[in-house]
């Protein structure tokens, strides 16, 4: 497979952030050099973000198993992806639900939409969806969801996402503004929310209705 070998060594180096052997096993499957623009394909399998214009970033590798590590996503899971990008995390994400899960994937910029989605045809998935909207107020038509990963900060935890949880299910959404932290947002059954704070991250902003420049107040963190 091209780059196995790359992405081989990068997946051996994600073990010094304790990654699962699960986590590990899925990045191992995809095929990063696929959704990076062409300029950076030599740069696929380091760990680092990159740019993908638009003044967009695919993540980096780290922060992509970090997060879906925290998710704990299990098989036929139903997803919501806040922020496609190129569409990288989603195929990590569709890796860990397998086949009988689906991803729901939103993002802002059309072109970015287009792109994402010709990448992840490429890439040989079909279990992701995605959605030129704004992610900040979700996806009400296909909620609940039993997982919800946003990858753009917030500057508060939006209601309308803790909303289309599920009940047992788990958010993990990074939230500030010059200063980040990553948290994660668990509604148990009783429908009670909780939140724990994992630690200090950057991610460009979300932007939309519940996002900054939002008029509407979002829900509080507890």
């Amino acid at each position: 497979m091209e780059f196995s070998k790359e992405r081989a060594e990068l997946v051996t180096h994600l073990k010094v952030h304790g990654i699962s052997e699960k986590v590990g096993r899925a990045m191992l499957k995809v095929p990063r050099h696929l959704f990076v623009p062409s300029v950076q394909v030599s740069a696929a399998y380091v760990d680092t973000p990159l740019n993908i214009g638009y003044g967009q970033t695919i993540s980096a590798p780290h922060m992509v198993a970090i997060m879906c590590d925290l998710l704990d996503l299990q098989e036929g899971h139903k997803v919501l992806e806040v922020g496609t990008g190129s569409g990288y995390n989603a195929a990590v994400i569709a890796e860990l639900v397998g086949s009988t899960g689906t991803v729901y994937s939103t993002e802002r910029i059309p072109e970015l939409a287009s792109s994402s989605k010709n990448n992840l045809k490429a890439a040989g998935y079909h279990n992701v969806d995605v959605f030129l909207s704004d992610g900040s107020i979700g996806l009400p038509e296909h909620a609940p969801y039993d997982r919800i990963c946003v990858t753009a900060s917030a500057p508060s935890i939006p209601g309308p996402l803790v909303e289309q949880l599920g009940s047992g299910g788990r958010m993990v959404i990074p939230i500030g503004d010059a200063f980040q932290s990553l948290y994660i947002v668990i509604k148990e059954n009783d429908g009670n929310v909780v939140t724990k704070e994992w630690g200090s991250v950057a991610f460009v902003p979300l932007i939309g209705e519940y996002g900054f420049h939002s008029k509407q107040k979002p829900y509080r963190r507890h």
